[in-house]
């Protein structure tokens, strides 16, 4: 197979893969450029779309940005191209996150994410065993209940192994960890729904129409027994119920959190991350294993410092990551790609 023509067809596909990849709320804080010179993507911030409560500091919305990149790193490969990565490229445009440059593949065009060269900022990567292209849109948060299943040891390592591919940890949290994350995350919870500004807006990004935001059929139900604290998009209504009729079923009693962590907390770290979560959940979706996020407590500065307390290494959390076995959560909208693609310059 030998490199596609970038055609408009085939940019509509890359940005389209772009977009897919999560962000908290659904807020998809990025927006697109082609450089027909390098033939390169740039991902640059959307400030206009960026939580000014909820992640004052653009952590959060460089880790989506970063999951982007590894979406577009696959849809890239799949074509026949290599992804030549590059983060922060230039200091002078603070906004530009990440360059994407697709270059002459050394290999087969088997449709592999190709190991990236030529980017200083960033260690390099390894390739998963298959092509994860259309797993892209098969992955959607799952904010129902689990089974009780357990994952299987391979599968867990194969994780594992996808987030040190790109300088990042992941582990599964023992029991005694477990408890403990999910009191930071309980706590963070609970901080939220009393403050007024951050929980105006989260209510914000809670929208039935448009392609930003989440709808309120995708926000799932709480949990009956109160011991998984799943996020509250709405908080207590003025008579104290959780966004005022929230239904309620009973989540599993011994939840899989898995803990993403890096060994420092730079803006490049985050966008790491943010490609070795993609990466975790691409792969945990094709092997027919759930996910969603517990990001409540990386939402305070001192519940994320104590997230860290118990590392078995020195390192910053960057995400909890609850994984598992049930139904398939529902697609949330996605903007098109003429909407987050500027003008080439």
């Amino acid at each position: 197979m030998q490199p596609a023509m970038l055609d408009a067809a085939i940019l509509e596909k890359l940005i389209s893969a772009a977009v897919a990849a999560p962000s908290m709320h659904n807020t998809q804080p990025w927006r697109y450029r082609l450089n027909p010179d390098t033939v390169t993507l740039e991902v640059r911030a959307a400030p206009e779309r960026a939580l000014r409560y909820a992640d004052p500091m653009g952590r959060a919305l460089s880790v989506s940005a970063g999951a982007a990149v590894f979406n577009l790193r696959v849809a890239v490969a799949h074509f026949g191209w290599e992804p030549v990565v590059r983060l922060l490229p230039y200091r002078s445009q603070p906004d530009l996150l990440a360059t994407v440059r697709l270059a002459a593949s050394p290999h087969d065009g088997a449709g592999h994410v190709a190991r990236h060269h030529g980017d200083r900022h960033d260690a390099p990567h390894g390739a998963p065993d298959h092509d994860l292209y259309d797993v892209i849109w098969r992955r959607h948060s799952s904010r129902s209940p689990f089974s009780g299943r357990r994952l299987p040891p391979r599968v867990l390592y194969e994780l594992a192994e996808a987030a040190r591919a790109h300088g990042a940890t992941l582990w599964l949290a023992g029991p005694e960890e477990t408890s403990r994350l999910l009191r930071l995350t309980a706590e963070a919870e609970r901080r939220t729904s009393g403050d007024p500004r951050r929980l105006a807006e989260s209510r914000d990004w809670v929208r039935d129409i448009g392609p930003y935001g989440i709808p309120a059929a995708a926000l799932g139900p709480r949990d009956v027994t109160g011991r998984l604290p799943m996020r509250d998009y709405l908080g207590p209504a003025p008579d104290g119920r959780r966004g005022g009729d929230a239904p309620a079923a009973a989540f599993e009693s011994h939840p899989a959190i898995a803990v993403l962590a890096t060994d420092q907390d730079r803006r490049t770290d985050w966008l790491r991350a943010g490609q070795a979560l993609e990466h975790v959940l691409l792969l945990a979706t094709s092997y027919t294993v759930r996910a969603s996020l517990l990001h409540q407590a990386l939402e305070w500065s001192d519940l994320r410092w104590s997230l860290s307390d118990a590392h078995r290494t020195p390192g910053h959390v960057q995400m909890l990551i609850r994984l598992g076995y049930g139904p398939v959560g529902p697609a949330t909208p996605r903007s098109g790609a003429a909407e987050t693609l500027d003008g080439g310059r």
